[in-house]
């Protein structure tokens, strides 16, 4: 690929990004993707050959970033929460391509390659921490995982930060806090600890 058509790719997937984000899918429109793009219309099915395709090329990358942006370390679950917490704030679009990909693609995006990979490495590695036992094997890989995840995204755009946050960043910090004791919590269920 030409430096132009690199860069006109990255456009594309920049557009593409803000549209599924704003609109799912379904109501995504490839003219308003090229229109922000400054591209012709064609050139997004040259390189994605189709909208569905371009969708699952922006969700993917979408969940690199994420994965490079928050790496994960099974024996520090909550500073892995609080890193977590941190990208769905400054990247609020990632959260509702997922909710799309949830609502018009139900069930499929536990089968997404990127995700499945991502998921069973993160997933082995609590396993070797809780078999090591650094870290606290009450709860199955598979059951503490989604919690640790779900606790990072409580408060991140798209499932309602609370409104006394949103400008104010001591609030927010209070936020992330709440996040990172949470996972905390639920790893060390010691109350005494």
């Amino acid at each position: 690929m030409t430096r132009d058509a690199a860069a006109t790719k990255a456009k594309i997937l920049k557009a593409a990004t803000e549209e599924f984000a704003a609109h799912g899918i379904a109501g995504a429109r490839v003219d308003r993707i090229a229109a922000s793009a400054a591209c012709n219309k064609n050139m997004i099915y040259i390189y994605f050959r189709s909208k569905d395709l371009l969708f699952d090329a922006v969700f993917a990358a979408s969940i690199a970033e994420l994965v490079e942006a928050a790496p994960f370390d099974a024996e520090n679950l909550p500073a892995y929460a609080g890193a977590l917490f941190d990208f769905h704030i400054a990247n609020p679009q990632l959260v509702r391509l997922a909710t799309w990909h949830s609502l018009e693609r139900p069930g499929e995006l536990r089968t997404l390659p990127i995700t499945v990979e991502s998921g069973y490495r993160k997933g082995k590695a609590i396993a070797a921490a809780q078999a090591a036992g650094t870290l606290y094997a009450g709860l199955s890989p598979e059951h503490l995982l989604p919690m640790v995840l779900s606790l990072a995204q409580t408060w991140s755009e798209g499932t309602q930060i609370p409104m006394s946050a949103e400008d104010d960043p001591v609030a927010l910090a209070a936020c992330r806090r709440a996040v990172v004791v949470g996972v905390s919590r639920l790893i060390n269920p010691d109350p005494t600890a």
